[in-house]
């Protein structure tokens, strides 16, 4: 046994360093694929959302000294805290969440808050290639609930919710094709009401992007305040018995005899069942089930100034239904409640070239190629975060060893408002040891791939993203 964790254990009288009153500085180079863990006690990236998502609730702060627990969530993301309240609120138990940071610091206060009735990276056409038209409609239906109950958890919960559908922006005519086949199989297969929008009907019912050839329009599809809802999840959790210990991260992990003995800076939990949910920030090395399962991804997002009511109809910004488009690295973008706009597209491709201005501008382009009339407009907020990408291109949320009491819950693609919500649901009754017809499908069946060449893997990425420029932009 590791000999820190040894001393902390054994002896009672342990000292406890002292809790830091202020937070260290948020860290802009982090990188999952170098980095071993995180230093813990981080401020908030500087988001929009973190901006203007008000004084967070009270957390059970830092863990102080050893603790027995019967269920760990590692993770205080929308993942970990669905997880936190479904334990709590169905099952009465009183799970402990550790989070390195602050709540929901990591994906869930980075991302677009595009709750689409969706998850990982695959279209359900994919699905079907991929496993047949039995297995995707069983996995449709799984979503589909997953998307109901993310309804259900938003409407009792004050995070700006924007109800308006999800827009699939065809970028260039050759696009049109790709949508139109999409839509076929939706309606026909799954029984959506999706349709196909005309570039002139697209201007006129939603927004006059100036790429656009055409679009897909969804009817299901949230539009939220990602760090507003999670800090409803955390009240929720709190309130029905889960305790969540912030700046608590989680240095070292070993198992004896079946027990968990988790490190942190300031003691060591004794714990029977471990689950983790710490999508595009998992440490390196945090435990073996999880090495080499995750690509993690950057992303970029911007939020301009307020828009007059003038300045938002020559731009043509008309509607709040949020948008993505089919470029491989995509944009996603949206009209937030106080007329800012929103706009994300893929970033670096390390953590240490992630603040190099160069990313900005591109993204800052894609957004006034699509919107001229906001060239000009002041960019209030930039940031980037790091999105967890499976290398089957599809979540899990799985018990990867049946003789280990371990489980996750990650590899959403960038598709994880919504479904981290089912999710986490789903996650703790895994831990419970509820069993359901639902946990046939692939993505409850199989532990995460791993990649064949993890060490090359930055590399291999450089290369698809020039090939996926040239496809998007020029092919």
């Amino acid at each position: 046994m590791n000999q820190s964790i040894q001393h902390l254990i054994g002896d009672s009288d342990q000292h406890i360093p002292p809790i830091q009153n202020t937070f260290n500085t948020y860290n802009t180079k982090f990188d999952p694929l170098i980095d071993q863990g995180l230093k813990g006690n981080e401020q908030y990236a500087p988001t929009y959302w973190v901006a203007t998502a008000g004084t967070p609730p009270e957390d059970d702060g830092p863990l102080l000294g050893d603790i027995d627990a019967d269920i760990v969530i590692i993770g205080g993301g929308f993942t970990g805290l669905s997880t936190a309240l479904t334990l709590a609120e169905k099952f009465g138990t009183a799970p402990l969440v550790l989070e390195a940071n602050r709540t929901a610091w990591g994906c869930t206060s980075r991302n677009g808050g595009q709750g689409q009735n969706a998850s990982g990276r695959l279209y359900r056409s994919q699905w079907i290639d991929k496993w047949g038209l039995d297995t995707a409609k069983r996995l449709d239906a799984e979503i589909r609930e997953g998307f109901d109950y993310f309804k259900e958890l938003v409407s009792g919960i004050d995070c700006d919710a924007q109800d308006g559908g999800h827009l699939y922006i065809a970028h260039r005519a050759k696009k049109l094709a790709f949508l139109e086949h999409e839509n076929k199989v939706m309606r026909e297969a799954f029984g959506y009401q999706t349709r196909i929008l005309s570039r002139e009907q697209l201007h006129d019912e939603f927004v006059a992007d100036q790429e656009a050839a055409g679009a897909l329009f969804e009817p299901d599809g949230v539009g939220v305040h990602p760090l507003k809802l999670a800090f409803g999840y955390l009240k929720r959790a709190r309130a029905a018995g889960a305790k969540v210990h912030t700046s608590t991260p989680v240095l070292n992990w070993e198992t004896h005899n079946g027990i968990h003995y988790l490190q942190t800076p300031y003691g060591v939990v004794k714990a029977k069942r471990v689950a983790v949910a710490t999508g595009g920030y998992t440490p390196n090395g945090l435990h073996p089930s999880l090495s080499g399962k995750i690509m993690p991804i950057l992303s970029n997002s911007i939020v301009t100034r307020p828009l007059t009511a003038q300045e938002l109809k020559e731009a043509g910004l008309n509607s709040t239904t949020f948008i993505t488009d089919t470029r491989t690295l995509r944009h996603y973008y949206r009209l937030l409640p106080d007329g800012s706009v929103q706009c994300g597209s893929r970033s670096a491709l390390t953590g240490a070239d992630a603040n190099n201005p160069a990313h900005l501008e591109r993204l800052k382009e894609g957004l006034y190629r699509k919107f001229p009339r906001l060239r000009g407009i002041p960019i209030a907020y930039s940031w980037w975060g790091w999105v967890d990408v499976s290398h089957d291109m599809m979540p899990r949320i799985v018990q990867p060893n049946p003789d280990e009491t371990i489980y996750y819950a990650i590899g959403y693609g960038g598709n994880g408002v919504s479904f981290s919500a089912m999710a986490g649901h789903r996650l703790a009754e895994r831990i419970m040891g509820i069993q359901r017809p639902q946990f046939e499908l692939p993505i409850y069946q199989s532990p995460l791939p791993s990649h064949l060449f993890r060490p090359f893997r930055r590399l291999g990425q450089a290369l698809l993203y020039r090939w996926y420029y040239l496809k998007d932009e020029m092919l």
